[in-house]
């Protein structure tokens, strides 16, 4: 019996939208499962070399999570598990948490838990902490998530705009950028705070992307603090700012993206590319399916 599971990557926090609002992305982690004598995980494309071969993959792990959770660790079968992603790891494009969604959904065909999509997600985002990054990988679209131990959100489909991804040699890891932001903001400060995030929420429920890219230069969240890592960050900000609508940090960094009208993103993505050749270009289109799971049919000898 074997299972094909893809599922979509993700990129987080849109400026004001922190630990809260995601969008899946069509950069895809891709597994190929099928019953084995021992667990295996065999890497089929560069952006893997060099994971866990055994049941120190994440995705191993995750299976267990959730056979512990369900009182079945002693119902795992083994696995021969071939991955491919074209997600890099480390900048910010929900690489963790495409590897947390696909085991989960490993986990559920295995044990056959038949566990809904509000069930995975709650899962997802108690071993995440948040849901912005797992909840678009799960679900697809723009996800707005909020988490207080219980999972409540709401899926809102993305169209008529790209996301540029800009994305620089170097790796960024989450504690480190979590290390620079302060621990408490004044009243004042929140109230600015939450109300960019609370406009940015509505001109995305209504596609109004300029609007967004004017609350995105507004963040008081995280940008500001977590640019300072990020040496380029100020250059291309109002290098890219003067074609897209938008331009936020991916995540936690270190990738940028630029929010740009479907229209015009073959001629302004050349021109960034001739201008900027050392960084790598991608342009991302929202995919709004989530997390898919086939069944694979065996072939007659």
């Amino acid at each position: 019996m074997s299972w094909s599971i893809k599922v979509p990557s993700s990129t987080s926090n849109l400026g004001a939208g922190f630990d809260s609002i995601g969008l899946a992305l069509n950069l895809y982690l891709e597994l190929v499962v099928s019953r084995a004598e021992q667990w295996e995980f065999i890497p089929k494309s560069e952006c893997l070399e060099g994971i866990p071969s055994g049941k120190g993959n994440l995705v191993y792990e995750i299976v267990e999570q959730v056979a512990k959770k369900y009182d079945k660790v002693q119902d795992i079968p083994a696995c021969r598990v071939e991955m491919t992603s074209h997600i890099p790891l480390a900048r910010g494009l929900g690489s963790s948490a495409t590897a947390i969604i696909a085991g989960i959904e490993l986990a559920n065909v295995l044990l056959q838990l038949q566990l809904t999509k509000n069930e995975k997600l709650q899962i997802a985002t108690d071993i995440e902490g948040h849901p912005d990054n797992v909840a678009p990988c799960l679900l697809g679209g723009c996800v707005i998530g909020h988490y207080d131990g219980e999972v409540s959100y709401t899926k809102i489909p993305v169209n008529g705009v790209t996301f540029v991804a800009l994305i620089p040699s170097f790796e960024l890891k989450t504690k480190d950028a979590r290390a620079v932001l302060p621990d408490t903001f004044s009243f004042k400060e929140s109230v600015q705070a939450s109300s960019v995030a609370n406009v940015s929420v509505a001109a995305i429920c209504r596609g109004d992307w300029r609007t967004l890219g004017k609350m995105m230069e507004k963040d008081h969240f995280h940008q500001p603090y977590r640019k300072s890592l990020i040496s380029h960050y100020d250059e291309l900000y109002d290098y890219l700012r003067e074609e897209a609508y938008g331009v936020f940090l991916s995540g936690a960094g270190p990738t940028m993206i630029a929010v740009v009208d479907d229209k015009k993103v073959f001629l302004t993505l050349k021109k960034w590319r001739n201008d900027y050749p050392d960084f790598k270009w991608l342009p991302l289109q929202v995919e709004n399916s989530g997390a898919k799971v086939d069944r694979i049919q065996e072939q007659a000898q």
